[in-house]
């Protein structure tokens, strides 16, 4: 429940003592009170009781209001990228962690797909950091153009993004990412030079076949595929771990590749 519908029902509540107040001071704690008593006091004297109790009851209410509206920015800052408004890290590791457990419960895939801004320092040292970061925000706005309703965008940290897609299998994953990558790409306008392109990595949770899979395991195998992606020439995709074939989207066929482990690739570079 937001904070402001919270806090304006609590300002509501706190009123009542305004017109209680008054009815005991009036009828005198020395004497005692009983129902004989308020209901004779209240009749004889509708017209302020009345007053007292709308009047305080707005007040305290707006006042409520305000105040819990102002407690929903805050809470809505703290989990908010300044940069390009999507959601922090914060917020996707609270929703990564209720979402593996509402998967488990209700037997459904959960898919991760770790997003990584190709070459930011190379941007960052030709066309400066404003480029950088109209290129970061342009990363944002596309992400935000192809969640759902239940699907969360984060900016992870740095150049790397987040995408959380509930009751997503490894194959509807990957034609989402293909399409980010690919509108990510799309410059008509010729506002990056060189192009701004991602790399994704992609981890599903299946949980009719994972069995403790938990928030870092499933970060970690995102993050192993990411740099598989990175590692094959980037501006592509990668599914972690044993998805190997050909995945139909709307534009052709798309390969897709098993991601390996980092120390699978170290020591294959080390051999």
């Amino acid at each position: 429940m937001p904070r402001r519908i919270l806090y304006a029902a609590c300002g509501t509540l706190l009123s009542l003592g305004a017109p209680v107040g008054l009815l005991l001071l009036r009828l005198g704690f020395d004497r005692g009170v009983s129902p004989v008593r308020i209901g004779s006091e209240l009749a004889t004297d509708v017209p302020t009781y009345a007053y007292i109790s709308l009047s305080t009851a707005i007040v305290f209410t707006l006042f409520g209001y305000a105040l819990g509206r102002q407690a929903d920015r805050l809470a809505q800052l703290s989990i908010t990228d300044a940069l390009t408004g999507l959601h922090n890290a914060r917020a996707l590791e609270e929703r990564l962690r209720h979402e593996l457990a509402r998967s488990t419960r209700y037997r459904q895939p959960l898919s991760l797909l770790l997003i990584d801004l190709d070459g930011l320092k190379v941007i960052n040292d030709r066309l400066g950091h404003d480029a950088g970061d109209r290129a970061l925000r342009h990363i944002a706005v596309v992400i935000q153009s192809q969640l759902r309703f239940s699907d969360l965008g984060a900016r992870w940290g740095g150049d790397e993004f987040a995408l959380l897609a509930p009751n997503t299998g490894a194959m509807a994953a990957a034609a989402l990412a293909e399409r980010v990558r690919s509108l990510v790409a799309n410059d008509p306008a010729g506002r990056f030079v060189p192009p701004v392109t991602i790399s994704i990595g992609i981890a599903t949770f299946d949980p009719d076949q994972d069995i403790g899979v938990d928030r870092v395991t499933l970060m970690r195998t995102a993050d192993s595929a990411l740099y598989e992606a990175k590692r094959m020439g980037r501006n592509r995709i990668a599914i972690a771990p044993l998805l190997i074939g050909v995945v139909e989207t709307g534009a052709g066929s798309m390969p897709v590749t098993r991601a390996r482990s980092r120390q699978e690739l170290i020591a294959d570079g080390q051999s």
